[in-house]
């Protein structure tokens, strides 16, 4: 109990009631791992242990933990007002938040949706995609294109166009009029890239594969990760997303990027967008948005595709689609507050400087015991495993349960180990990381 009288348990006393996500329960409650707090790039166990967290929670404590200044903003708001609707009304953080963002969006990409989630972002971006070619009378415009291995969030249209096996075979047949183009990834021609790969720039032609299959006309939007992330930090091919582009506008098809991992500095850049040069129509974000303090998630709109619903709908609300914690007061605050840091520490441009010396650390595993490809960008690396036979996926989980045991937390997704930390990392953390997973990987059969 704290000096509010507010009990905080370092433990809980029951293991049972939560039905946790992406994890395996029954092993977790057999030897679980728990984090009672965090501050800057560790978090702490309840037995005491310093755990260096090499993936920034999920992909999103960009500023590192425990942010004093966003904390203060959070609790000065709750005082001030705790929520208020944006049905209709609305309060002065949530214009501000979005004025901000959009100062850091190059383009045209100048409008906000607020949502709660990655996964939200996704769902609004594909509705909104649907509606403008509605309201300007392409109403056969209807198809969604994703891409195999992507992932845009767990709910029915992100699961629709995401291409991960296991995310989607539970659930029937999801959304219709959807399909998927080829992956980036092969490991017999861009393996072992630093960087973006040579090879690969002509996958994107698979997209006019599925022009000739369902003709330009039903086609609605593509949504793609500029990079990869969950599943295992897959970088475009040197002119991939380019060419997406020309394609998308040669037939009127809307390009929605997925930038949830790859927004707020993870590239050494505010976004993918700038980082690759590429405007896309939609831009969906959350994670680094506001650090993980708050959820929130927001989709960016081209003026073209704000300005279509505005001027081609009738009187009244032109977007029927909303959350109730649209634009949430204190979730619209923790991100201004995150944005004053990620500004006031030049953390983008630190994540840039630190890029070089993070890829020689990533590099430094070439030849390790088990490792068949290495992946970098900016400041995210995918260490990819060879599979042990019948047993996909072990080896990477035990080397994920033995770095914690280690003091380091990554993240594994099948026989990849993905790490994307902290912007605030410094080079002893650096080499922390690689030298704990090496260490790791010499013990794994």
């Amino acid at each position: 109990m704290d000096d509010n009288g507010i009990n905080y348990p370092d433990r809980p006393n029951d293991l049972e009631s939560f039905w946790m996500p992406f994890t395996t329960n029954k092993g977790f409650k057999q030897s679980p791992k728990l984090l009672s707090s965090a501050k800057d790039m560790h978090y702490q166990t309840p037995d005491g242990r310093q755990i260096l967290d090499g993936t920034a929670g999920l992909w999103c404590c960009n500023a590192g933990h425990g942010r004093e200044k966003i904390a203060e903003a959070i609790k000065a708001q709750a005082d001030r007002m705790d929520f208020a609707p944006t049905f209709n009304m609305g309060h002065p953080a949530a214009f501000e938040f979005a004025n901000r963002l959009v100062e850091l969006m190059p383009g045209t990409l100048d409008h906000v949706f607020f949502t709660n989630s990655g996964s939200e972002s996704a769902d609004t971006a594909l509705k909104i995609a649907l509606g403008y070619h509605y309201v300007r009378g392409n109403g056969s415009k209807t198809r969604l294109i994703g891409r195999e291995r992507g992932y845009h969030g767990t709910n029915f249209g992100g699961t629709s166009v995401g291409g991960i096996v296991k995310n989607r075979q539970f659930y029937g047949s999801l959304l219709s009029g959807t399909d998927h183009i080829r992956h980036t990834h092969d490991i017999e021609h861009n393996a072992f890239s630093k960087g973006q790969p040579e090879w690969g720039a002509h996958l994107a032609d698979d997209l006019e594969r599925l022009v000739q299959l369902h003709d330009a006309s039903t086609i609605a939007a593509v949504i793609v990760e500029p990079v990869a992330g969950s599943t295992g930090v897959l970088v475009p091919p040197k002119g991939y997303l380019q060419r997406l582009r020309e394609i998308c506008t040669k037939h009127d098809i809307l390009l929605i990027f997925d930038e949830v991992i790859t927004g707020f500095g993870r590239l050494g850049s505010t976004f993918a967008v700038e980082h690759f040069g590429v405007e896309p129509d939609l831009v969906t974000t959350a994670k680094g948005l506001t650090n993980a303090a708050v959820p929130m998630g927001a989709v960016f709109a081209q003026k073209k595709i704000y300005d279509a619903y505005m001027e081609n709908t009738k009187a009244g609300i032109e977007l029927f689609h909303g959350y109730t914690y649209s634009g949430h007061p204190l979730a619209a605050v923790a991100g201004i507050a995150t944005l004053d840091i990620y500004k006031e520490e030049g953390l983008f441009e630190r994540a840039a400087e630190l890029s070089s010396y993070w890829e020689e650390g990533l590099w430094s595993l070439k030849g390790g015991n088990h490792v068949i490809d290495l992946r970098n960008l900016g400041i995210i690396a995918g260490i990819e495993l060879e599979p042990r036979p019948d047993a996909p996926t072990a080896r990477a989980m035990e080397a994920f349960h033995k770095c914690f045991d280690d003091g380091l937390l990554v993240r594994v997704t099948g026989d990849i180990i993905a790490l994307s930390p902290p912007l605030i990392v410094e080079k002893t953390h650096i080499d922390q990381i690689f030298d704990t997973i090496g260490s790791v990987l010499k013990s794994i059969d």
